[in-house]
């Protein structure tokens, strides 16, 4: 595929992947991208994950017809992006290798070599003149390892962006939910946590003539770009993106859910737009996450269990504190038969994330719903709803 005259992408699709990182479930399989660049030079942009190693150097020597490449750029060391350094070094030895040197000791420890030999040791501000095209270098520290470098082609004006602006899914597959569910599920599933990081990328972003975003995953962005920038800036500063309620919950035995209806029916009623339910047990915990950011107010509803939440609750809730979850109205419901508990302890998890505002009318049931209950989802709605 042609980036443009010179960017060229060899990246492969993966179709087998069910988890990504172990954790992230696919539905559409996965890409890893890499780039040629064609001038007096030639500069091969990143590797691949181990299963396609073959079929990436056959993709390179095509697009080489017949050259010889004279570096390897290596933005970030994550195995899914560095896995065929080693076959591509042994296939081209005068190769040099570009890298940081946080990328060099991590190659050592998972690959054996850190090249000392062969190796261009690059960081912030430093350059790689290939000709016509000039790769200058951004730091990108934490977004989302620590050795990870960006770099601009002023030439053709290309951010190759590692991790950033990736999405879950293949290029090959059509996906009918557009770029965002799916970067979205992907920033704040991997890069989440690091917001400030991520700002301070965008801040150097925002000096040069970007027309065109190659990331380490999903497809080439050479269009709209200001709608993806915006999404980043809006994702990395914890901002609210859609106008909305969630309500997360956990249920055994169907009543604390049939709660959630009944907000979920009030709330409508009182005329708001968007209401999302997330059964934590059943649904893909890192969609219900990507909700919780989303939003700018969520409802938690947990049953109490062994004094505690619903596991599925405590995980939610979890994964949403240690991606530094913030800048929200936060609502509580909760059930237990002889000793609710779970309003109390939900608040404690969330007590110390920043700018959060919680409801003073929560719902607090024994059983089943009743008149006085319902009264309380009633004060709950009407509180969200100022």
């Amino acid at each position: 595929m042609k980036v443009t005259n010179d960017i060229k992408y060899v990246g492969v699709n993966d179709h087998e992947i069910d988890l990504f990182e172990g954790q992230f479930q696919l539905e559409r399989g996965m890409a890893y991208n890499s780039y040629v660049i064609l001038d007096d030079k030639i500069a091969i942009m990143d590797s691949v994950d181990a299963h396609f190693g073959q079929v990436w150097l056959n993709n390179i020597k095509t697009v080489l017809n017949g050259k010889t490449p004279d570096y390897l750029v290596v933005h970030h060391m994550e195995p899914d992006h560095s896995a065929n350094i080693t076959l591509l070094a042994n296939e081209y030895p005068d190769m040099t290798i570009v890298s940081s040197m946080q990328a060099f000791t991590m190659m050592k420890q998972f690959y054996g070599s850190d090249y000392q030999d062969r190796r261009l040791i690059v960081k912030e501000g430093s350059t790689l003149e290939l000709g016509k095209h000039t790769l200058s270098f951004i730091g990108a520290p934490m977004v989302h390892w620590p050795e990870v470098l960006m770099s601009y082609d002023a030439c053709d004006k290309v951010l190759f962006s590692a991790d950033g602006f990736g999405k879950f899914g293949a290029n090959d597959i059509e996906d009918p939910e557009g770029w965002a569910c799916e970067a979205r599920r992907y920033y704040f599933g991997i890069v989440g946590k690091y917001g400030v990081q991520t700002q301070n990328v965008l801040k150097k972003a925002s000096n040069l003539d970007i027309q065109i975003i190659c990331p380490l995953h999903g497809p080439v962005l050479d269009e709209n770009l200001g709608y993806y920038l915006d999404l980043y800036n809006t994702w990395s500063s914890y901002q609210t993106e859609s106008e909305g309620i969630l309500i997360a919950y956990s249920s055994v035995y169907g009543n604390t859910k049939n709660a959630c209806l009944e907000l979920k029916k009030v709330l409508e009623e009182k005329g708001c737009q968007k209401v999302v339910l997330a059964d934590l047990a059943r649904e893909d915990m890192h969609e219900c996450i990507e909700d919780a950011f989303r939003y700018g107010k969520i409802v938690l509803a947990s049953i109490t269990y062994n004094a505690t939440i619903f596991p599925h609750m405590n995980t939610f809730i979890e994964n949403l504190v240690e991606r530094n979850f913030q800048n929200k109205t936060i609502g509580f419901m909760e059930n237990g038969s002889w000793a609710p508990m779970a309003n109390k302890v939900m608040l404690k998890k969330l007590e110390n994330c920043k700018n959060i505002t919680f409801t003073e009318n929560n719902v607090s049931i024994r059983g089943a719903m009743n008149d006085a209950s319902k009264a309380q989802i009633k004060a709950l709605a009407d509180e969200l709803m100022k």
